[in-house]
């Protein structure tokens, strides 16, 4: 593990693709007109120009400060603001104006709520299929830790199409990278949510770089199998600003690659593995391999 907070240099393949400002100009103004965060902003998500470039972003909820302090993740912690009641349909306008066909919308980790904010993604996702029937959803939920009986209850009003929570990195290093989470309680919400919504996909993804070995990672996709997640993506961790923890090293484009045929070969229905993939990018496409269309992500 790199205990100083600096990274070693980018290799040549971490290559952030250019902005198309005049798109990335455009939808910023929407979200700031209906009062919306995205986590492609406040992660500081390498693929932001690319994906508003294509009109499409995911979407932050019930605000943009969190309660938990991952050394990994560059949204800020403290005490957030009470939920704002309006957010589900400025977030379903904001979506129906955007013309969109699959949106994901994720949060921060909102341990201050009785149900980790589980009724305020219903709410979301009942306004913005109110307004836009056609439209898929992916969920990409924190570890509702301590409420997972009351969280997934909730979602006996609506289910999204698909159900993700990121499991992050291997067991040995959640302390430091996860403090206040624990991995079993992240599969067993995978686990669960599967069991309770059978007809759901289900979806989680690692950051690699951070010290953990080949063997870790692929005991973890082990693990996300036998507690039926659908499907995987595996990224190379890229350290936001110098208050985060500081890359180990950086996987080459190759090992991605086998560790995505590795993953594939236990089960997966669908495999996005490479150094920029991120839990939402190309969303769309990387569902269409459990429905019967396959695309590859590399």
């Amino acid at each position: 593990m790199n205990t100083l907070n600096t990274s070693p240099k980018k290799p040549k393949w971490i290559k952030v693709k250019g902005s198309c400002s005049s798109k990335l100009s455009e939808l910023k103004q929407l979200l700031r007109k209906h009062q919306l965060h995205t986590v492609c902003e406040s992660a500081a998500c390498p693929n932001i120009a690319e994906c508003f470039g294509h009109g499409t972003a995911t979407f932050l909820i019930m605000g943009n400060t969190c309660t938990r302090n991952c050394s990994f993740c560059n949204i800020k912690h403290g005490k957030p603001k009470p939920l704002d009641p309006d957010e589900p349909t400025n977030l379903a306008n904001a979506i129906q104006q955007m013309q969109l066909r699959y949106v994901v919308i994720t949060s921060v980790t909102r341990d201050d709520l009785a149900d980790g904010g589980a009724a305020h993604y219903v709410a979301c996702m009942h306004a913005i299929s109110k307004l836009c029937q056609e439209i898929k959803i992916e969920i990409l939920v924190p570890d509702f830790h301590n409420c997972q009986d009351l969280a997934l209850s909730t979602f006996k009003l609506i289910q999204p199409y698909v159900f993700n929570h990121n499991i992050e990195t291997v067991p040995r290093l959640y302390r430091e990278i996860r403090p206040g989470a624990k991995y079993t309680t992240s599969l067993a919400l995978l686990n669960r949510f599967k069991a309770l919504y059978p007809n759901v996909i289900t979806k989680s993804g690692l950051m690699l770089g951070l010290g953990e070995t080949t063997e870790e990672i692929k005991e973890v996709l082990l693990d996300l199998r036998k507690n039926n997640c659908d499907m995987l993506t595996l990224e190379q961790y890229l350290q936001p600003s110098s208050d985060n923890i500081a890359v180990t090293r950086y996987m080459t484009p190759e090992e991605f690659t086998i560790l995505g045929e590795y993953a594939k070969s236990i089960g997966f229905k669908n495999v996005a593995s490479a150094p920029l993939v991120r839990p939402s990018y190309l969303a769309e496409l990387q569902v269409k391999d459990c429905v019967g269309n396959a695309h590859e992500i590399t």
